[in-house]
């Protein structure tokens, strides 16, 4: 984590902390895999805690569902070192935000209390961190100043915010489909 993290300055002398736990495969149903992820209410210096962020290797889609908490899904698509777009979703407790195919995507949680959160996706999917580490995280960070750019890209778009959907779809076979 330490090469995504914005605040370089509280890093050098961080705590050795445990950021997020996942529990991959809790559940698995017709090629799909259920996760659960739980990102604690925490502070990385000035910024909010949140997972390290990824691309999938191939175009798949994913979706998650806040169980507990808040959660702010930040999505980017990438074309080497420019952001073509980018967006976040604000989601509260039994929201859930697609993740569209060949974006990569990162969760904050943003809340004095712990974040709670599941996920479906295809069970064959293949996550790739490097272009994260990269380019020293995503394109924006949330901090305590609000939203700051990444200067390691060469070019972010102004972020735009969109809504979750309510509730999780009944049938996941979009996930199935690259």
């Amino acid at each position: 984590m330490k090469d995504v993290i914005f605040d370089k300055e509280w890093l050098k002398s961080a705590p050795n902390l445990e950021l997020y736990y996942m529990y991959r495969g809790v559940k698995k149903k017709d090629e799909l895999r259920y996760d659960i992820t739980i990102i604690p209410s925490l502070m990385l210096g000035k910024e909010y805690n949140k997972t390290k962020g990824h691309e999938h290797i191939e175009n798949f889609k994913e979706i998650y569902t806040v169980l507990k908490g808040e959660a702010i899904y930040l999505m980017q698509k990438r074309k080497e070192k420019e952001i073509t777009d980018a967006y976040a979703v604000k989601a509260r407790k039994g929201d859930a935000v697609i993740i569209p195919a060949g974006y990569g995507h990162f969760t904050i949680n943003p809340n004095a209390k712990d974040l709670k959160m599941a996920n479906w996706m295809a069970d064959n999917v293949k996550s790739d961190y490097s272009p994260i580490e990269k380019m020293a995280g995503a394109c924006y960070f949330y901090t305590t100043s609000g939203w700051i750019k990444n200067k390691s890209y060469s070019e972010v778009p102004e972020l735009r915010f969109e809504k979750p959907l309510k509730s999780l779809p009944k049938n996941l076979d979009f996930l199935k489909n690259k």
